[in-house]
C-alpha cells in the first residue's frame, strides 16, 4: 500500500520530495493567507526533459553558456514550491508557507499579485505535448494535501499560470486536462473553459 505523503506545518515540507532549496523567496505578507494554487509547465532547455537544469534556473546557477536561450533567462530569479517531473519524482524548492517567486504580474479573481497567497506548482512538460499520467496522479494528491494543512486554501481555486497572466503566459498549455483533474478532485475548477487537445501520456 503506498504511504501518502504529509507536509510538516512547522517546515511547510513535503515528506516525499526532494529538497532544494531555493534562495528566491521571501515571507508572505499575510501567512495565514494561502488560499490558491497556479500550474505551470517548465522544460529545460525548451522541449527537453531531465538534468538538472530547473533546479539550476530556481538556485541561481544556470550557466549562460550551457545552452543558447540560457542566455536569455539565466539572470532571472524565479522559484516555484514544487515540480513534478515526467516520472512522478516530485522537486521542493519552497516551503509552502513562504511566498513563492513563480506568478510574477498576475491577476485572479480580482486579486493582483498572486505570489503573495498562492502556491506554484511546476510540471515538467511545454503546451505542445501531454502529460504523463503518473503527474497527475502526483498532483491530485499533493493538492488533497495542501487541502488538509491549509484550510484557507478554498476548493476550486486551482487555475493556470495562462489564466492569471494571459498577457504574458501560455502554461501549462492546452494539453493540460483541466476536465481530469476536475474529475479526480471532484472539484468544478475555473479553468475547465480552456479547451482540451491531449490526454495524459503514459
Amino acid at each position: 500500500m503506498q504511504i501518502k505523503p504529509t507536509i510538516n506545518q512547522k517546515s511547510g515540507l513535503l515528506s516525499n520530495a526532494r529538497q532544494h532549496p531555493s534562495p528566491n523567496f521571501d515571507n508572505r505578507p499575510n501567512k495565514n493567507d494561502i488560499n490558491l494554487i497556479v500550474i505551470h509547465n517548465i522544460s529545460l532547455p525548451p522541449g527537453k526533459f531531465g538534468g538538472n537544469w530547473i533546479d539550476k534556473l530556481f538556485t541561481n546557477q544556470l550557466p549562460k553558456n550551457a545552452h543558447p536561450f540560457f542566455t536569455q533567462i539565466y539572470k532571472l530569479r524565479v522559484s516555484s514550491h514544487l515540480l513534478i517531473q515526467r516520472d512522478g519524482k516530485i522537486v521542493q524548492y519552497v516551503p509552502f508557507h513562504k511566498r513563492a517567486w513563480h506568478a510574477g504580474i498576475s491577476c485572479f479573481q480580482g486579486r493582483k499579485g498572486c505570489n503573495d497567497f498562492s502556491i506554484g506548482i511546476e510540471l515538467e512538460g511545454t503546451d505542445e505535448q501531454a502529460f504523463t499520467n503518473v503527474q497527475y496522479v502526483q498532483l491530485k494528491i499533493i493538492i488533497q494535501q495542501l487541502y488538509l494543512q491549509y484550510p484557507s486554501l478554498k476548493k476550486g481555486n486551482i487555475t493556470g499560470h495562462q489564466h492569471i497572466a494571459p498577457e504574458r503566459k501560455t502554461d501549462p498549455g492546452p494539453f493540460f486536462d483541466w476536465q481530469r483533474l476536475s474529475t479526480d478532485l471532484n472539484e468544478n475548477l475555473p479553468a475547465n473553459a480552456t479547451l482540451i487537445i491531449g490526454s495524459s501520456k503514459d
